[in-house]
């Protein structure tokens, strides 16, 4: 018997509801747009069932194939082991025509090549399926860099540079934000953000960024931690950050499809043309973002532009301008200082040797110890200059001024040897700060060890020309300052066969 044309279901189902209503043959076929022969055959299957009409139209539609003889039947030939291909390709150098040959070994009448492939493309596809997201109004907004980097040329050498193009997407209304800047430094990062939160005219409430080091410090699916500049930011702008997973650009699907429009829409009518300034290249790619913005979007017939009117309102409003600050962690020297940048900053005595977090922008320095605030000076761009507040010194200190008088006056407390040391420290040293910090240093061994060990130490760091604090300091802590240590220390000295200054004096002459 001669098979006739399978149909869909939907057809089927129809053909059986006319033929139930009373329409001839003819007319059926005519409604359906198939054959007379067609129609006959479904409607003689039909009859032959013995089913009801109600029966039938509640049949699940396996039972109508398995009815009309509709299965899709099985293929003849043994199909691979798929969940085995899967897991055997992901080992190093096995690829699937190696798999191919061992299947078709085993199979010698099975799939050749290309049906091998096809199958295992088609099951593959029911791994991974895509996952829609839902932004709510002014919910998120997903930023990244891109991969493909436009450049600018030096106007008097004609070097041709790249820089990094950054791009912000809001979750429902994909309104886009794109602008190019030199790196991808924390400040550049964080200068992208202030320029989208300003072209937007309100803040997310929540920013969603990759892993990038200027926003994530170590990158982790439960505890992120984030950059404490970046962190700092947020918090003004009263937003919260939550990077994508690590290795999973399909937890941000919105600025990846963002990144592609800009390279295509943006980028690449910019290509023929040559930029001589980051600010010229953003007036360019402007012009270009809002065509871009603007251009209603397929399936939707609206633009990102007539969309974000509406996603705006979900905004939070915009604070004052974030000032840019910069965070370092520091060790409190011995004098209770920290350098930011070559300028030393007091803390509390109290913090010697312990970390401190140092927050500084272009007017202030805050130090923090603990997360809480312990110091607090205006910014100084002097380099080695000591910023010193009073009620940070020890209360023998206050009285002090820290000047070379009178670090000399203290050190002939302990000794002639010790200030004949602290000036030769003095005059050793390039920088005057730095040399009335060790000698500071070499005073404050007096409140660890007894005086006359520290003039002894001075006096040993002097004979050997060792000017330095930490000289001394070695020699108190191995005990290398008594007596007999240094008696046979210049017995050695004293060897006859060593010759000596003076031997090589007379040689030159």
């Amino acid at each position: 018997m001669k098979r006739k044309r399978r149909l869909t279901l939907k057809t089927v189902r129809e053909i059986i509801r006319l033929y139930d209503l009373g329409l001839s043959v003819r007319k059926t076929a005519s409604s359906c747009n198939v054959s007379i022969s067609t129609v006959s055959f479904y409607i003689n299957r039909f009859k032959s069932s013995g089913i009801t009409y109600d029966s039938f139209m509640s049949l699940a539609d396996e039972e109508i194939k398995a009815l009309f003889l509709l299965e899709v039947s099985k293929p003849l030939k043994p199909l691979p082991d798929m969940e085995y291909i899967h897991s055997e390709l992901k080992r190093k150098g096995v690829t699937l025509y190696l798999l191919w040959e061992e299947y078709i070994n085993n199979n010698p009448a099975g799939y050749r090549y290309t049906q091998f492939c096809h199958y295992y493309g088609k099951w593959k596809k029911t791994l991974n399926p895509v996952m829609r997201f839902n932004h709510k109004m002014g919910e998120k907004l997903f930023v990244d860099f891109s991969g493909f980097k436009p450049s600018v040329k030096n106007p008097v050498t004609g070097e041709i540079t790249e820089v990094e193009l950054f791009v912000g997407v809001l979750g429902a209304s994909n309104y886009t934000f794109v602008c190019a800047v030199p790196d991808q430094s924390l400040e550049s990062w964080i200068n992208c953000h202030i320029k989208m939160f300003e072209f937007l005219g309100g803040v997310p409430a929540a920013i969603v960024p990759d892993n990038l080091k200027s926003g994530v410090t170590m990158a982790d699916y439960y505890d992120p931690e984030i950059n404490p500049t970046y962190l700092e930011m947020s918090l003004h702008y009263d937003t919260v950050i939550i990077p994508a997973r690590p290795c999973k650009p399909k937890d941000k699907p919105k600025v990846e499809n963002g990144v592609l429009n800009a390279q295509r829409r943006i980028l690449a009518p910019l290509r023929d043309k040559t930029f001589f300034s980051i600010e010229e290249l953003n007036l360019a790619i402007a012009a270009e973002l809002k065509d871009y913005n603007d251009r209603p979007m397929q399936n939707i017939l609206k633009s990102r532009t007539e969309l974000f009117q509406e996603e705006k309102s979900y905004l939070k409003p915009l604070p004052e301008r974030y000032e840019l600050s910069f965070w370092k962690r520091a060790k409190v020297g011995i004098d209770y200082h920290v350098d930011v940048n070559g300028t030393h900053y007091s803390v509390p005595y109290q913090t010697i040797h312990k970390n401190v977090d140092i927050c500084y922008n272009a007017d202030i320095v805050k130090i923090y110890h603990n997360s809480k605030i312990i110091a607090s000076h205006k910014r100084n761009f002097i380099k080695s200059y000591f910023v010193t507040s009073p009620e940070h010194m020890p209360a023998s200190h206050r009285g002090i001024l820290i000047t070379p008088e009178k670090i000399k006056e203290e050190s002939l407390k302990i000794g002639p040897n010790a200030r004949d040391f602290i000036e030769k420290i003095m005059e050793n040293r390039r920088s005057p700060d730095s040399s009335l910090r060790s000698a500071l240093g070499v005073i404050r061994l007096n409140k660890r060890y007894p005086a006359a060990r520290v003039e002894a130490a001075c006096k040993k760091a002097l004979n050997f020309s060792l000017y330095r604090y930490r000289n001394v300091k070695n020699i108190l802590d191995k005990n290398l300052d008594n007596d007999f240590i240094e008696k046979k220390i210049e017995k050695t000295i004293a060897h006859e066969n060593i010759r000596g200054a003076k031997y090589y004096a007379e040689e030159i002459c």
